[in-house]
Parts: structure tokens; C-alpha cells; sequence
């Protein structure tokens, strides 16, 4: 056996790997009904945060919108953290029944947002602690399906995270990643008894336990992740609300796409460092949860993997290495299946030969995204929104 097949024979294990995982959880997803929550008479005191970095163009709305829940108005409290906004826009803000915080810093993140904007309010006004990000839009009876899982005995749950706007290829394919994550790693992991994945908006905890676990949180990006793993560590889970839907801006154009990736990447990489060898000690002590989470952050993005196959299948064929050919083009065929499932139908309706062309483009996208994830350890890569509807 020659250097180069067994090298190409390491990558194929590696890829069915992840693609078994990933087929694990998809299946998982279908065949085992998401948890609901009837509406519970106790209603828990929200702090509803909306960490708002230059996004002038969508906080307003986003703040009307998140006004309109079918919740107790007095039960609840819309906390806009305004940082590096526009004086106009602050005024506008400053109209409307809702706490506005004014902050500023040499180098923002939405750790600091919050942590500064929780040091200015009551720790015991609240139980609830849900986190938004500056574009998103809940639905009306979000909180009231957060609060019924809480008064079920979660301290953390994370919504459905759905795509508000599906305008352009890009934002299809992005919807279309966005969606299957949710299937396998929400859905799918709930229906085995593991934690969900916390999302970074559309999430919510206990209040105190928010409070004390970001008070450590300092990072530039990926503060989530952070969160998730520090969280794990200490055995908390993270339950999952399929029906609770909050409206998540998708990525309109591939050069925002790669801007976005880069941030997701580098926050993936530091996480996946600093947690490495604690995921497998915590393995034998029994702790699953945060060692999924540990091998997640080993896992090629997928459209890494399906890209890395694609070019195997060529490369194998001219080796004359069947074999290594038939089990490329096997695991191509088992991800194909993994997508299909893992979409739902009002987005398969919308993927055409324009999405499927603009894989490549995006795959080389990811692969630059790449090279330039030391820019998100030295500054916060904001992804700019602008869709209201």
C-alpha cells in the first residue's frame, strides 16, 4: 500500500465517521417525536436581552416585534443593549416601553454586552434570562412555551432558530444548514437523551445561573460555545423546543457567508483546544454530554466533508483504487440522505439547480474562511444584518 492510498484510506475512515454520527441523529430525528410543553398557569419573569452591535437597521423593528408576545406584559422585560449605535436611534428606543443600555468598548463582543448590561439590573427581578441576537424575531408565544418547559424542571432551553428571509441562493443554502443542524443536533440528540446545542440567540436559563456562568465569559466570539462547554462540564443539559420558533436573518451574499464562517471556525478551533483532553477525561467519569460536545468540535463542517468526497471520488479513480471510489461515492450517497431528511418540505421546494451550482463557490468560500480565523481572536467580525420582514 502506498503513502498516498493510505492516506486517502485515513480521510475515508475519518469522513464515515461523521457521516455515520451524523446519520445516527438524523434518523434519530424522525423517529422520535420532539417534546412538548402545555402552557403552564405559573409564569416565570423574563429578561428578554437584544445585544445590539451597529444594527440601527433591524433593532427597531426587532424591539416592536418582541413587545407583541402573548406573555404578561408585566412578566416580562425587553432589554435592548445598544452599542455603537446611532444617537437617532437610541432616541427612538428611548420612545418605546423598554430598558435601553448604552454601551461602548474598545472591542466589543456580546459577552461584554451582557455581562455589563446584567451588573445594571436587579439579579432578583428575573428567573429567566433569554438571549436574542439584534435581527431576531420571536414568535408571539415564544416565552409562554419557554416558560412551560422551565416549569418542567429545565434551568435551559434553546427555541427553534428559523430562517426569516430565503431572498437569495445564498440564503437558502444558509436556511437549508441551518435547518439540518437543528434536525441532528437539536432534534436528533434530544431523541437519543443527549443535550441540545445552544444556539447563541434563542436561548434561555435560569437567570442566576446565566449571570454567574458569563461573569467568567470574556471572549471575543463564539461566546456560546464557551458557554455550552463550561455549562456541560458541570453536567447542566439543554433541553429543546421544536415548536418554539424564533426568526433568525440567513446570509444574503458568499463574501458575508465567509465573514460569518471565519468567526464560526476560529470560535470551533479555541474551544475544541482548550476542552480537548477534559472531554475524554470527563468521558470516563460518565459525562457523555460534554464529550459529544468535545467530539462535535472535532467534526468537519459538512460542506467540508461533502466537498472533501466529491474530490476523493476523482482522485481515487485515478489511482485505480475502485474500492476506495465505490466507498466515497457511498458516503456521498449516505449525506445526500442525511439532507434529505433533515430538511423540512417548505425548503426542499426551494432548492434548485442555482443552489446546487453555488456549493462549490461556498465550499471554496469555507476553505478561505479558514485562513483567516487568527482576525477573529484580535477583533469581533460583525455580520451585518438588514432584513425587518
Amino acid at each position: 500500500m502506498t503513502i498516498v492510498t493510505l492516506l486517502i484510506s485515513l480521510l475515508l475512515v475519518v469522513c464515515g465517521v461523521y457521516v455515520a454520527y451524523l446519520a445516527i441523529f438524523a434518523f434519530a430525528g424522525i423517529l422520535v417525536p420532539a417534546k412538548k410543553y402545555a402552557s403552564s398557569d405559573r409564569k416565570s419573569r423574563f429578561a428578554v436581552f437584544l445585544p445590539a452591535y451597529k444594527e440601527d437597521g433591524v433593532i427597531l423593528n426587532s424591539t416592536k416585534k418582541a413587545l407583541e408576545q402573548n406573555y404578561p406584559k408585566e412578566l416580562f422585560d425587553v432589554i435592548v443593549i445598544a452599542d455603537s449605535m446611532k444617537p437617532e436611534t437610541i432616541g427612538l428606543l428611548n420612545q418605546l416601553p423598554v430598558k435601553t443600555i448604552v454601551v461602548s468598548f474598545e472591542l466589543s463582543s456580546k459577552s461584554k454586552a451582557l455581562n455589563f448590561a446584567m451588573n445594571t439590573l436587579d439579579d432578583n427581578a428575573y428567573d429567566i434570562a433569554l438571549i436574542l441576537d439584534a435581527d431576531n424575531i420571536m414568535e408571539d408565544d415564544f416565552l409562554d412555551k419557554i416558560n412551560a418547559a422551565f416549569q418542567n424542571g429545565w434551568s435551559i432551553v434553546q427555541g427553534h432558530r428559523t430562517a426569516k428571509n430565503t431572498n437569495t441562493t445564498t440564503a437558502v443554502l444558509d436556511a437549508i444548514s441551518e435547518e439540518s443542524n437543528n434536525h441532528i443536533f437539536n432534534k436528533g440528540h434530544r431523541a437519543l437523551g443527549l443535550s441540545s446545542r445552544l444556539l447563541g440567540s434563542g436561548m434561555a436559563f435560569d437567570y442566576k445561573l446565566f449571570k454567574d456562568t458569563m461573569i467568567k465569559i470574556d471572549t471575543l466570539g463564539g461566546f456560546d460555545k464557551e458557554l455550552e462547554m463550561r455549562l456541560l462540564k458541570k453536567e447542566y443539559a439543554f433541553e429543546y423546543l421544536d415548536d418554539a420558533l424564533v426568526y433568525d436573518e440567513k446570509v444574503q451574499n458568499p463574501e458575508v457567508f465567509e465573514k460569518q464562517r471565519t468567526r464560526w471556525i476560529a470560535a470551533q478551533l479555541k474551544y475544541l483546544k482548550s476542552n480537548f483532553f477534559s472531554g475524554f477525561v470527563h468521558l470516563f467519569r460518565g459525562n457523555i454530554d460534554y464529550f459529544n460536545k468535545v467530539f462535535q468540535a472535532m467534526m468537519l463542517p459538512r460542506i467540508i466533508l461533502l466537498g472533501l468526497l466529491f474530490i476523493l471520488v476523482p482522485v481515487t479513480i485515478l489511482l485505480k483504487n475502485y474500492q476506495q471510489t465505490i466507498l466515497a461515492l457511498s458516503m456521498i450517497s449516505a449525506l445526500a440522505i442525511v439532507f434529505f431528511i433533515s430538511i423540512p418540505g417548505w425548503l426542499k421546494k426551494q432548492i434548485g439547480w442555482r443552489e446546487i451550482l453555488l456549493l462549490p463557490k461556498l465550499f471554496f468560500k469555507f476553505l478561505k474562511s479558514i485562513t483567516k480565523i487568527g482576525d477573529a481572536n484580535k477583533k469581533f467580525i460583525h455580520t451585518p444584518h438588514d432584513t425587518t420582514h
